[in-house]
């Protein structure tokens, strides 16, 4: 078997190396990058002091080395020093042993070794000679310090300069450049996104004027699109789903209906024949009536059983389409026959009835059709009022893309009708009736009626209260209606 050459130790480095490199990565975007800046900064500033000092240093060192030879050259040589500024340094002076205050070991050995220069760095920083043929002595002092001063000066001047470029570094940074660059931005995405875990759709998308051109902008309009193709895509699906649910609950009604159709055709034919032997019945009686005040009673009856027939034709439609007759139809009296089948009822004798269509208003169509619609619109009229309550019936004309059409109300003083009905009123098995003579059929035969004919329906509340059922027919030409 081959051995690992690796040690314990380096596992163990390796480990607490990962620990670390964790840590950091799990630190938040502005203290990951202070760190880094940071570091930056303060490697970059060693870098600059740690190459700068020593060549520093090394110059001044090799300066002050040839300027000092140079004077020590030219005080043996006892020549002048130059008279230039800065030479004060030196402290040149001329005189006396006593006056320049030299030590006795200093005489001794100039005394020993004339024509020579006293030199000891290690003990002092003068340089002493005797002047031949004189008892006078000169002095110079070698400004040895001076230059170790000069290069200390300069190792604070580039550390308080590196240290105020540092400082004023991380200021701009951290108060003007990362935080409008930077951290605004990843706030910008972070509230973004919380809006939309809560489902806050105003403030899940980033405004366009707060998105910048850089890689940040690309990502925080990425986000933008993604977000806009979900929510489209969601509204689609909600609408999807409406649909579907509307075509089942359309779908449910339609079998409804169907049921209902072959239902209505199978009443309709056991009811016709003896429809024919009371028709029949009534015939017969009114041939042999006489007086009066009979007679209207009995033609009365035969209207009835008139519109027990086309109530019977009319449960067929439900399993059959008839071919529709249309004729001039004036509206006022036909509105007075739907008012006198509708006064069977009990209630109606508690309500006022006002009849107030236009003498000259003449649509075209089936009129044993329209006079279905019309009592299914004063029947719901009727019910609706309270006892005393009134029942109105106007017309109106208007003309739209060129044609005239009459427009007939249906208006009552009643409750009107219930805002979460009023949308889907004209749907079958809707109703707001809640007793057994509400089957939520009615309207819905009224409307398939005036589509037929070409028309419109429409419901509506009135704003001093009570409803408003308006039925748009195609117009013909007035006509005078006698007796009217």
């Amino acid at each position: 078997m081959f051995g690992s050459n690796t040690e314990p130790g380096d596992a163990v480095r390796r480990s607490e190396a990962s620990r670390i490199a964790r840590y950091f990565g799990d630190l938040k975007i502005r203290p990951k990058l202070m760190v880094l800046h940071n570091l930056f900064f303060l490697v970059l500033s060693s870098a600059i002091y740690f190459s700068m000092i020593p060549l520093f240093e090394a110059r001044v060192g090799a300066a002050r080395d040839r300027e000092i030879h140079l004077v020590t050259q030219m005080f043996s040589d006892e020549r002048a020093l130059p008279a230039v500024p800065g030479m004060e340094i030196y402290e040149y002076q001329q005189g006396t042993a006593q006056e320049l205050g030299m030590p006795v070991e200093v005489v001794r050995w100039l005394a020993e070794h004339p024509g020579s220069t006293f030199s000891d760095p290690a003990t002092s920083d003068y340089l002493y000679r005797k002047e031949e043929f004189s008892t006078f002595y000169r002095r110079l002092r070698l400004p040895r310090a001076f230059y170790g001063v000069l290069v200390s000066t300069a190792k604070w001047t580039l550390f308080a300069v590196l240290g105020l470029t540092y400082f004023l570094a991380v200021f701009l940074l951290e108060l003007l450049i990362m935080p409008e660059y930077v951290y605004r931005p990843v706030r910008l995405m972070l509230a973004a996104d919380a809006a939309t875990h809560n489902g806050d759709r105003e403030a899940e998308l980033i405004p366009e004027d707060l998105i910048l051109e850089d890689e940040i902008g690309q990502i925080m309009r990425s986000r933008n699109q993604t977000i806009a193709d979900l929510r489209h895509q969601e509204e689609d699906l909600e609408r999807k789903n409406a649909l579907l649910e509307t075509a089942k609950r359309n779908l449910e009604q339609q079998d409804r209906l169907v049921s209902l159709g072959l239902m209505s055709a199978s009443i309709a034919h056991e009811m016709n024949t003896p429809m024919a032997v009371l028709h029949g019945s009534i015939e017969k009686l009114l041939e042999t009536v006489k007086d009066q005040p009979t007679r209207e009673r009995v033609e009365r009856m035969m209207r009835v059983a008139r519109r027990l027939r086309t109530i019977s034709e009319g449960l067929l439609d439900f399993a059959r389409a008839r071919k529709q007759e249309s004729e001039h139809v004036a509206m006022r009296p036909l509105i007075d026959e739907c008012w006198s089948l509708v006064g069977f009822d009990d209630k109606a004798a508690e309500v006022h009835f006002h009849n107030e269509v236009a003498t000259g208003a003449v649509v075209v169509g089936n009129p044993d059709r329209l006079v279905q619609v019309f009592v299914n619109l004063l029947r719901n009229a009727m019910h609706a009022v309270q006892s005393g309550g009134n029942v109105t019936a106007r017309s109106t004309v208007n003309y739209q893309q060129g044609r005239k059409w009459m427009t007939i109300c249906i208006e009552d003083d009643g409750p009107g009708i219930p805002d979460n009905v009023l949308p889907e009123i004209f749907e079958a098995f809707v109703t707001s009736r809640l007793d057994a003579r509400g089957t939520g059929l009615g309207l819905t035969v009224a409307e398939g009626i005036v589509h037929q004919h070409g028309g419109t329906i429409g419901a509506s509340n009135r704003a001093e209260g009570g409803a408003r059922l308006e039925v748009s027919l195609p117009a013909a030409e007035e006509v005078r209606v006698n007796g009217s």
